[in-house]
């Protein structure tokens, strides 16, 4: 069997390293090339495919078969391999500057031509780190109307193009002790298959979890020679051994602490579960740490009430929740939250109202309960927790009065007092006249009220006093280290960046929480397309106008692109636009003409013909009208055409009395007929008695003299046949269904145009009606 694998790549070009860019920044081991980069790439498999087509083929000898066919069959082989790249495509990457070398796979061709972009991982391997803060720092020091770009360090990598064997053993050591082992397999799969191509040995690959940043020493594979493997499409099994022995035994201890505090455990949080409207929840929670309850249902036309309360008065236990919808899937954190209360106070509350637009299709409520973790704190004798305690707390949610405002849910009352009282300078309360003198000289010697205007009073040798602070940049206030502490650390840390690359600061917890519940491309979001959880995707530092006009997001804007055939008018519709094309076709399915009855109630037929795309008038626009003024569909009307002149309808009248008579009297010999105008009909009815000629001519005098009142006149009862008598009976049993229920059903012309433009399947005229026929409420108020 013939090797159909692409040939081997000889290709190399020097670039200069990419500044870095606003957008989505470069992960793993991931580079982007420049296009004139792919075409030296298919360039060089062009020219490797025709020397791997020719080889080892004796001399060419035009006069020789043998030879002609070979060269012919290699000229094919050719042919078919000259665009083919390997796949995936692997790089090496070295810096002439310092001789480092790692490998690395591509992301795309989209970088400016002469430059390549590199991700942090092969930047810090090639070692480029240094000479990219050069960078920056002779930039922040050059002169008005110098360029930025003069006596600035530029870095340059030599790519060459290199195939790695398929790796199929690989040797990590953790840098830090602590790592759970459970935890990497899951972490290292799904890192390794999103953002690498390539392992380079003796290279540091980083893996994020959660806030934590986990570090692996690559340390050998099973081909011992190898310097670089590839891990795409093979089976890798990874070994993980510590460091040495002092790390391992750190580890285990830390492993060992880890499982007394597991979730559900004596000295660990709470497991958390499901929040109970009727039943306020006991838990605790450890410092730095989350407990979990979801709120599935409650009373959405009243406002909802979610109060937290520490029970020993802690304040350092925070309150935060997430609607669960299609636009928000993450559990509230500290970061990430759409509703929060972390102030410094024991009791937490938020009040949720029914016009709260954040809740308008929320599934359900994320409630989380987080305790901060108090970093060390030596200026006023307190310490960091060697071994923190869980923080107790009482969780309940209820539905307020809905008379009741926040300010009075809180509990705040109006103190009164008599005439003659009279209000203390110091402490402020209200003391009788004649002891003001005694409290006063009690308070001034004991007391003192904040002299920043929050009017608490303390006693002068007080810990609430010596602890008591105020904020400078805003109006909080509190009585301990923790809270001043858990305050400038939520509200002002040093400016804090989202890890979606974008370039804008944060200058709190709250402002970072926004931007993740926003705007954020990593923001998790269930594609109302392709039905998947996601990343909403977008620059975060320039919105895209048509996701905000449309209500999509990036992602979903550019899944919907994708294109459906409309299962109403069969033409292809963009995904993102099936909601508006589909109410084009509510309005059309509103507006359109009602099928018009052929006048015989036992024919299902309609006078214009209903096709199957939903006109009801298509017989007529094809020249297949039903060719007569008396109301009767074509093929009813077809026996009683007659080629000659008859202004006054003398002679149809007598060909209409000539039929009712033969029905009448004779029959029409069917055994399916049900027409109680014929005799055949009346005998398969069971209707006994025959009808002679001088019963019969009574019986059709109202319907000859109504005959020329159209569709206003008495009916028309003639005979059909079976096909079109049983559509008829089709009809009148869905008219009687109440489809869609609580509708009303749909109206008997529309159930008859249904099952002519079916051809008579019940399914069919089903899926007709709901397609273009409006329901009985709809057609009235037309």
């Amino acid at each position: 069997m013939a090797d159909t694998s692409p040939p081997s790549l000889e290709w190399s070009a020097q670039y200069t390293l990419a500044h870095s860019r606003r957008g989505q920044p470069l992960s793993g081991d991931k580079i982007k090339l420049s296009q004139s980069a792919l075409e030296g790439l298919l360039s060089a498999a062009s020219n490797a495919a025709a020397a791997d087509s020719r080889r080892d083929l004796p001399a060419y000898d035009p006069y020789n078969s043998a030879t002609y066919s070979a060269y012919r069959q290699a000229e094919s082989q050719y042919q078919d391999q000259r665009q083919q790249l390997p796949y995936p495509l692997t790089f090496r990457l070295v810096n002439p500057a310092n001789g480092r070398v790692v490998y690395a796979g591509v992301r795309e061709f989209s970088a400016e031509e002469g430059e390549v972009e590199l991700s942090p991982f092969l930047q810090e391997g090639l070692g480029l780190k240094e000479r990219e803060e050069d960078r920056k720092a002779a930039n922040d020091t050059i002169v008005d109307g110098e360029s930025p770009e003069k006596d600035t360090p530029v870095s340059t990598i030599t790519v060459h193009a290199k195939q790695l064997p398929k790796g199929t053993f690989v040797k990590l050591r953790p840098l830090e002790p602590g790592y759970d082992p459970e935890d990497w397999k899951a972490l290292l799969e799904q890192s390794l298959r999103s953002g690498y191509t390539t392992l380079t040995n003796g290279e540091v690959i980083g893996i994020e979890h959660g806030r934590e940043r986990l570090r692996f020493l690559v340390d050998g594979f099973q081909q011992e020679q190898m310097d670089g493997v590839c891990i795409v499409d093979t089976d890798l099994e990874v070994d993980i051994e510590a460091l040495n022995e002092e790390q391992a035994r750190e580890t285990l201890k830390r492993i060992a602490e880890k499982m007394t505090r597991l979730p559900g455990s004596e000295h660990g949080s709470s497991a958390g579960g499901e929040l109970d409207l009727f039943k306020a929840q006991q838990g605790q929670v450890l410092p730095g740490e989350y407990v979990d309850f979801t709120l599935n249902s409650w009373n959405r036309t009243q406002p909802l009430e979610i109060e937290l309360n520490g029970n020993d008065g802690e304040e350092d236990v925070d309150l935060l929740i997430s609607p669960f919808s299609a636009s928000q899937r993450a559990k509230p954190r500290i970061d990430e939250f759409v509703f929060g209360d972390i102030d410094s106070r024991p009791r937490k509350r938020i009040r949720l109202d029914p016009s709260n637009a954040e809740l308008e299709h929320a599934e359900a409520l994320y409630v989380s309960v987080h305790a901060f973790a108090p970093a060390q704190i030596e200026a006023n004798g307190d310490h960091q927790e060697a071994s923190p305690q869980p923080r107790h707390f009482t969780l309940r949610a209820s539905h307020p009065d809905p008379a009741t405002s926040v300010d009075d849910s809180q509990g705040g009352t109006e103190t009164t007092h008599q005439p003659d009282e009279i209000q203390c300078k110091n402490c402020l309360q209200f003391v009788p006249k004649a002891r003001l003198v005694l409290h006063e000289a009690f308070c001034f010697r004991n007391n003192v009220l904040c002299p920043h205007g929050c009017n608490q009073v303390f006693q002068k040798s007080s810990a609430e006093y010596q602890n008591h602070w105020h904020c400078p940049h805003d109006t909080a206030n509190g009585d301990s280290a923790m809270s001043r502490s858990k305050h400038d650390t939520v509200f002002h840390p040093a400016p804090l960046r989202c890890s979606c690359g974008t370039q804008e600061t944060f200058s709190s917890y709250l402002t970072l929480a926004r931007h993740r519940t926003s705007t954020c491309p990593e923001k998790q979001i269930l594609c109302r397309f392709c039905h998947l959880e996601v990343p909403q995707g977008g620059d975060p530092d320039v919105p895209n106008a048509e996701a905000i006009l449309s209500g999509m997001t990036p992602h979903e804007l550019e899944d919907g692109a994708r294109t459906t055939e409309c299962h109403v008018c069969s033409k292809l519709i963009r995904l993102r636009d099936t909601q508006n094309h589909m109410k084009v076709h509510d309005l059309d399915r509103l507006s359109r003409p009602a099928p018009v009855l052929c006048r015989n109630p036992n024919c299902g037929r309609t006078l214009f013909v209903c096709s199957k795309a939903g006109d009801t008038r298509a017989g007529e626009k094809q020249g297949q009208g039903p060719g007569n003024d008396v109301g009767l569909c074509s093929a009813c009307f077809g026996p009683l055409y007659v080629s000659m002149y008859d202004p006054e309808n003398k002679a149809l009248r007598r060909r209409v009395e000539r039929r009712y008579l033969s029905q009448l009297t004779q029959g029409c010999k069917k055994a399916w007929c049900r027409n109680e105008y014929c005799a055949s009909g009346r005998k398969n009815l069971g209707i006994a008695g025959s009808i002679t000629t001088k019963d019969a001519l009574p019986m059709i005098k109202p319907f000859l003299d109504g005959m020329m009142k159209g569709s206003e006149g008495s009916p028309l009862h003639f005979c059909v046949d079976e096909g079109s008598q049983r559509r008829r009976q089709l009809a009148e049993m869905l008219a009687a269904e109440e489809d869609p229920p609580g509708k009303g059903g749909y109206g008997l012309t529309w159930c008859v145009g249904a099952l002519e433009a079916a051809s008579g399947s019940l399914d069919g005229a089903r899926e007709w009606l709901k397609n273009f026929a409006p329901v009985r409420g709809e057609e009235r108020g037309r």
